[in-house]
């Protein structure tokens, strides 16, 4: 099994952001720091943030910071929401299923197993399990030098909604 590009990118994304946890990181680095195209990684981010995990401020200043500590970003959370299909085999399709031997074979049941078992594994870890080092990480994102701005020097305007 193999995750896209896009699932990819995002777990890169939020492991950068996690080593920053006092910064608000700009998009322009985390693409900089993996060689990723900044404009795809926009979208990336954008998904990120409405699903939660990042929260983003716009504006001149702006730039994203975890929506929620890296303990409760759950690895297999993350991979479910980024991953557009689990459907490994064409038999994983119940309406668009055209192989002949699916009424007799095993495959359905072997490979769906394995996928139960990928995401047990996923989901007993989260982002702070990745960024257990993060001092090293750091050191091999090149944050010599970074484009992060303190959190605390951004004022951020809350969104008052009415009852």
């Amino acid at each position: 099994m193999r995750l896209t590009d896009h699932t990819d990118y995002s777990l890169r994304t939020l492991i950068y952001v996690a080593v920053h946890p006092d910064e608000l990181v700009h998009v322009q680095s985390v693409a900089e720091a993996f060689d990723i195209p900044k404009n795809h990684l926009v979208k990336i981010v954008q998904k990120l943030g409405q699903l939660g995990f990042l929260h983003t401020v716009r504006g001149r200043a702006g730039g994203i910071r975890l929506g929620r500590p890296p303990a409760r970003i759950g690895l297999g959370e993350v991979v479910r929401a980024m991953e557009p299909d689990f459907a490994m085999v064409e038999c994983f399709h119940q309406g668009e299923n055209a192989c002949v031997i699916t009424s007799a074979c095993h495959l359905r049941g072997v490979l769906g197993e394995a996928l139960r078992a990928y995401f047990t594994v996923l989901d007993r870890y989260t982002l702070a399990d990745l960024v257990g080092q993060p001092e090293v990480l750091r050191r091999l994102l090149g944050d010599a030098v970074t484009a992060a701005v303190p959190v605390a020097d951004i004022k951020v305007r809350r969104r008052v909604t009415a009852s």
